[in-house]
């Protein structure tokens, strides 16, 4: 791999501006995958910073020329800077281990479940059981939904209890769906094959009005849709990009209040760890979520060379 960038990045503040008022130096911080916005445009002044036209990604992504037109780099480095609106104290209770991919993978769930109205008396399911999918049926879980995960991996089915779940429906049983006809208030789609779906057996476990939202990204296209598939309970399907800044602080008190622990496996940061995350993830090994550790004694190694 030639480069290997990050957008879940926990540190401390070793400086910060003259007009910042949220962190100070020494603060233990996070940062995920937005690094900027205008705060001027109208989804910014309604707390939709996640969806500003002008937003810029915390790596591979330009700023504008008269911020000096550098590239975002990401967070496997030694320093990054970031915009104070897209830094975040972390708890004293959260672990940086479990803290960092909160900072991606969580915010993108927890978002539309909160959006979604999770809570008791909602059925939620939850598609996947991965880095975004174990996430999303902790919290929604931790919300008080009752929740219901779809996987086509039923060797997942114990993590999926232990995370939360009622119940784990395998979809490759043959006529999965059909027991569950009109049941789901809202299902959040963590899946990367979704091109391989069928999609009207996932929409026809929505209840009446229910959606199906997708925050699993895949490279290809989604399987043909006809407008007819949505007539039966009146479902609809949508998506969402991440988070913004006060669903990020709430994800942390839930998670602080509720003493929520994500299953990670840490690895030690260095070229190989960076290789063995990568292929880890390639080849589906993952349970459920990397995180590279150890930094502080890489930098002291690291300075006895200087």
């Amino acid at each position: 791999m030639p480069l290997c960038v990050g957008h879940e990045v926990i540190g401390k503040a070793v400086k910060v501006g003259d007009k910042v008022t949220t962190v100070k130096v020494g603060d233990r911080v996070g940062v995920g995958a937005q690094i900027w916005a205008c705060l001027e445009c109208k989804p910014c002044k309604m707390d939709n910073e996640n969806y500003c036209p002008h937003k810029i990604d915390t790596y591979g992504a330009p700023y504008p020329e008269d911020m000096g037109g550098v590239v975002a780099q990401g967070g496997y480095a030694s320093h990054i800077r970031a915009h104070e609106y897209f830094t975040f104290k972390i708890p004293d209770s959260i672990p940086s281990v479990d803290a960092a991919p909160m900072m991606c993978a969580g915010l993108t769930v927890y978002s539309p479940l909160y959006r979604a109205g999770t809570g008791p008396g909602k059925k939620v399911a939850i598609v996947g059981v991965g880095g975004l999918g174990h996430f999303a049926v902790m919290f929604a879980a931790a919300m008080g939904a009752e929740v219901y995960v779809l996987s086509h991996s039923p060797d997942k089915k114990d993590d999926a209890m232990k995370l939360g779940a009622k119940e784990f429906i395998s979809t490759q049983d043959k006529d999965w769906d059909k027991p569950w006809a009109f049941t789901f208030d809202f299902m959040l789609n963590t899946a990367d094959a979704t091109h391989k779906f069928d999609l009207a057996a996932y929409l026809g476990t929505l209840n009446i009005n229910g959606e199906m939202h997708h925050v699993g990204l895949p490279d290809a296209a989604l399987p043909e849709i006809k407008a007819q598939m949505f007539a039966p309970n009146g479902c609809k399907m949508g998506g969402s990009h991440i988070g913004n800044r006060p669903e990020m602080f709430q994800m942390l008190k839930l998670v602080e209040e509720k003493q929520l622990k994500p299953i990670i496996m840490p690895i030690d940061i260095s070229e190989a760890g960076c290789q063995k995350a990568v292929i880890s993830v390639s080849e589906n090994k993952v349970r459920y979520r990397h995180t590279l550790v150890g930094f502080d004694k890489l930098a002291s190694l690291a300075s006895t060379f200087v």
